[in-house]
């Protein structure tokens, strides 16, 4: 099975790359907004995203939320959430158990 053709493609801020999938996502853009220190800085793109987009920037924010509702973001995966817990534990945290 030959894999697709990569396709070289502009992002709005003029940087130029090769992609083989639908997906718009610059990865130049990407590696300069990712973090260099704090949790957010562990993970992939797709789960910090997912995060960002629901405005989960702090562990704090983070533990207001169940294992089950983070997992259920798009682009969050169960190789994020060991990460996640780790982050969590090292400042007294969890995530908020299931029913409360």
């Amino acid at each position: 099975m030959t894999s697709p053709a990569k396709t070289l493609r502009t992002c709005s801020n003029g940087h130029k790359y090769y992609k083989s999938t639908a997906c718009p996502t610059c990865p130049i853009c990407e590696q300069a907004q990712k973090p260099e220190s704090g949790f957010l800085s562990l993970l992939g793109a797709p789960a910090r995203r997912a995060l960002e987009n629901r405005g989960i920037t702090a562990l704090q924010k983070l533990s207001e939320f169940t294992e089950k509702e983070i997992l259920s973001l798009h682009g969050m995966g169960p190789s994020t959430m060991p990460k996640l817990r780790e982050a969590l534990a090292a400042q007294g945290l969890s995530f908020k158990p299931r029913g409360k």
